[in-house]
């Protein structure tokens, strides 16, 4: 039972030990506050900075909306923006799909060489990005001689070479989300569909499929994500008249720096954030 003080008593003194603990929660909490302005504080600014007068975007004098007008009607900005949200969207689905499908095979099933496919699973997280980028565009030169040498057909690099390579390394992120979401899976709760007769169709779509959704959703996120960041993989498997939007943003801050690039930076900042709260509606609704 706590007591209460009486009136007009006096709290005892802290002692040395809370003295301590007061002083590492401010200084934990200094930190924290430190680390969110280190991470966040540069976005704010480039959203600030879109709504500049100034024509560098690095000065603010007074609020406009021209660099979002000039955007809109800045046909080779809008077109590799176009680019990106297609070739992401395309390889998202198709990652998230084949994703899913390899971290279900590898939490459910035992089979031979199972450790290493393993092993290549994580490869593509691990290795450097420009090594990947080099494997790819060998890889394609490779295949676009031998069709070349059976059909005739000259293939070249363009979206669809770009669209592969995105698959090609988003795969690996998705199946080690949903793998994640998998761990600690109750596969008690699909025997006991089994028992009251639902089939394997049924258990999927009824039961398994809702229960690792999160992990599927989170798994496209990040794979739609890094598809529109990506900007060394683009490079290398985009063709001539190919524009994507990190690699034309590139090669405008190569010559200047405008508030066109805030502009369009802070509307793909909108669309991620729009759809990371509308997959937390979904899951919520679930």
């Amino acid at each position: 039972m706590i007591k209460s003080l009486p009136a007009g008593a006096q709290a005892p003194p802290a002692t040395s030990q809370q003295r301590q603990h007061g002083w590492l929660r401010r200084a934990l909490s200094g930190y924290a506050l430190l680390v969110y302005a280190f991470l966040y504080l540069p976005i704010v600014v480039l959203v600030v900075f879109s709504f500049t007068r100034d024509e560098f975007g690095v000065r603010w004098t007074g609020f406009t909306l021209e660099w979002y007008i000039r955007l809109f009607n800045n046909p080779r900005l809008m077109g590799a923006a176009v680019n990106s949200l297609v070739v992401g969207l395309i390889s998202t689905f198709v990652a998230t799909l084949l994703g899913t499908l390899i971290a279900l095979a590898m939490e459910r099933y035992r089979f031979r060489g199972r450790s290493g496919v393993d092993g290549l699973l994580y490869l593509p997280i691990v290795m450097p990005e420009i090594v990947m980028a080099v494997a790819l565009l060998a890889f394609l030169a490779l295949v676009f001689d031998l069709i070349n040498a059976l059909t005739g057909q000259m293939l070249r690099r363009s979206l669809v070479t770009v669209t592969i390579g995105h698959i090609a390394f988003s795969i690996s992120f998705v199946a080690v989300v949903v793998r994640a979401s998998l761990k600690g899976f109750d596969r008690r709760i699909e025997e006991a569909a089994a028992d009251l007769g639902a089939n394997s169709w049924q258990i999927f779509w009824r039961i398994t499929f809702p229960l690792i959704l999160p992990g599927i959703i989170g798994g496209g996120l990040l794979a739609f994500t890094l598809s529109l960041d990506d900007f060394i993989i683009s490079l290398f498997l985009s063709g001539p008249g190919t524009s994507l939007l990190p690699v034309e943003v590139y090669n405008r801050v190569r010559r200047a720096i405008t508030p066109e690039i805030n502009a369009i930076s802070t509307i793909m900042l909108l669309l991620s954030i729009t759809l990371v709260v509308l997959s937390q509606l979904a899951q919520r609704r679930r």
